[in-house]
């Protein structure tokens, strides 16, 4: 008995497996489910609380070099990496985010773009990574930009690697078509309309017109086709006025308000509001994308989300999943 239990035991694990590579694949052929793993250098914890089995493509968020161009290696990335082939699952290296060392402008320069573009190839291949997401943002959209992606995208293609891009409607019109065309896909940040940074404009900071906003802009005003298009996704709040909490992870929100999946948007009684989006509200941004034809959608960022029946994931996996 207890050795037909364990062969039972091996059957079902198997059936899980393959209902999961099943899952994956639908995705993966269809609908593109890309997330950022944000760290600060724990790539340990990121790794090791990741299901790389939810999703087709995964950005480490993010990989700096030093002062003196060069980037830090851990065997952690071998492993990150051989988790990510085992669900059949790419993943590359984000460069740049939203707050990169002060320094990082120089490596755009000509003096110094090779010896970074140079460190960049030698870390993606040590690794055997599938690509490099620019994710350059504000300042560093300046007039270095067009040559260090050509030159980064020249290098990745003669390798066979990926090059993508993490760009907003907001911050578009600062690159040439020629230079959007050099990426394999563009992921649109559609969030961030607003925020504690601009306290007198309160209200919903990842509307669902944005995105339809932002596709537009893309795909129609600058001729993008939309199979090279990822629609973002927001997995965290902003809050606004008496009462509500600045910033909260969508995982923070429904342990900490239990009824916040069933909407977007929390008031409080001292008069402020905490906007987010929630899984029907994700759930319609993942069907635009597909209705529209667009490669998929990506997240920002894997951790945030919450567990169980009210994940985001999950209703983005609904969509997936569809045919």
């Amino acid at each position: 008995m207890k050795s037909l239990s364990i062969i039972i035991m091996l059957l079902l694990a198997c059936v899980g497996r393959n209902n999961d590579q099943e899952n994956h694949a639908l995705a993966e052929d269809d609908f593109r489910v890309l997330g950022y793993l944000f760290s600060y250098s724990n790539w340990r914890l990121g790794y090791h609380t990741t299901d790389f089995s939810k999703f087709t493509d995964i950005n480490l968020a993010f990989i700096q070099p030093d002062h003196t161009g060069k980037i830090e290696r851990d065997d952690i990335f071998h492993f990150i990496v051989k988790k990510a082939k085992e669900n059949q699952t790419r993943v590359y290296i984000s460069i740049g985010g939203g707050g990169p060392p002060e320094y990082l402008g120089e490596f755009l320069t000509p003096e110094k773009r090779q010896v970074w573009i140079d460190e960049i190839m030698a870390f993606t291949t040590e690794y055997d990574f599938d690509g490099v997401d620019v994710d350059l943002e504000n300042a560093l959209i300046n007039e270095h930009y067009p040559a260090f992606v050509k030159e980064l995208s020249d290098r990745l293609k003669s390798e066979g690697k990926l090059m993508t891009a993490a760009l907003a409607s907001w911050n578009g019109d600062n690159i040439a078509d020629e230079t959007l065309a050099l990426y394999d896909y563009i992921n649109i940040m559609s969030y961030d309309k607003t925020g504690p940074w601009n306290l007198d404009k309160p209200g919903q900071h990842s509307p669902y017109s944005m995105v339809g906003e932002d596709f537009e802009y893309y795909h129609v005003k600058r001729g993008v086709p939309a199979d090279k298009l990822l629609i973002g996704l927001p997995f965290y709040g902003y809050g606004f006025g008496p009462g509500a909490p600045g910033s909260l992870r969508y995982h923070q929100i429904i342990s900490t308000y239990p009824d916040a999946h069933l909407g977007d948007e929390i008031s409080f009684p001292e008069g402020g509001t905490l906007y987010y989006n929630g899984p029907q509200l994700i759930r319609r941004k993942a069907e635009f994308a597909r209705e529209k034809g667009a490669a998929g959608v990506m997240i920002w960022h894997i951790q945030a989300d919450g567990a169980g029946e009210h994940s985001l994931l999950e209703a983005i996996w609904d969509v997936a999943r569809q045919k």
